[in-house]
């Protein structure tokens, strides 16, 4: 069976960064004196460690790093979905101020991974209209996956009720096949900032 393909975050290095394969993190680690480094199963993980502190073998047994503030300036989108599936609404606000910089909805017959995935592509779609390399963080892994793989993997019907939807989701899967990002897709913390700052509330 092949192997499953490796993620590489060089905190310490001659470029900094996450990386897809061991030949760009040996150019950057080799020889370089207190090189930190290390590998994750996938880009997501990659990508949240990247924002973190380097944490040694030794160390990651015995505690989890703090997790530090939200970057900033950021975006945070969320969705609400009452039902599943049922009527579904998504959002996107600025991190520090909250303010609303996009809502969308109600749709029929959606759901919330749906809607989040939606969500982070209409944010990505708007930080290159407006040229910002803003990170842009939401709550759904599922979504920010199904982002990373340009493919809304949901298992919800097509029908008559939500063939808008379907359409939409169609228009995002072609724009990220059409248009590279350089803006980092991130995991909002609740545990340790708080609710998502474009949380609807309705919990």
């Amino acid at each position: 069976m092949a192997k499953r393909p490796k993620f590489y975050v060089v905190w310490k290095g001659r470029k900094t960064g996450v990386f897809s394969s061991w030949g760009e993190v040996s150019a950057q680690v080799k020889g370089f004196a207190g090189a930190q480094y290390k590998a994750f199963d996938s880009q997501l993980e990659a990508e949240q460690a990247f924002t973190r502190q380097y944490q040694d073998k030794k160390a990651s047994q015995l505690r989890l790093l703090d997790v530090p503030p939200p970057l900033i300036p950021s975006l945070a989108v969320d969705a609400a979905c009452s039902g599943n599936p049922g009527l579904l609404e998504y959002r996107g606000v600025e991190v520090e101020s909250g303010r609303e910089v996009f809502y969308r909805g109600p749709f029929e017959h959606g759901t919330n991974n749906v809607g989040e995935f939606l969500a982070i592509v209409e944010a990505l779609r708007l930080c290159q209209e407006w040229k910002l390399s803003w990170p842009i963080y939401s709550d759904s892994v599922n979504a920010l996956n199904w982002v990373l793989a340009k493919k809304a993997r949901t298992q919800l019907a097509p029908d008559d009720q939500n063939a808008e939807l379907f359409a939409l989701l169609a228009k995002a899967e072609g724009w990220l096949e059409q248009h590279p990002y350089s803006n980092r897709l991130l995991k909002w913390q609740t545990s340790s900032w708080g609710e998502n700052p474009a949380d609807f509330g309705r919990k």
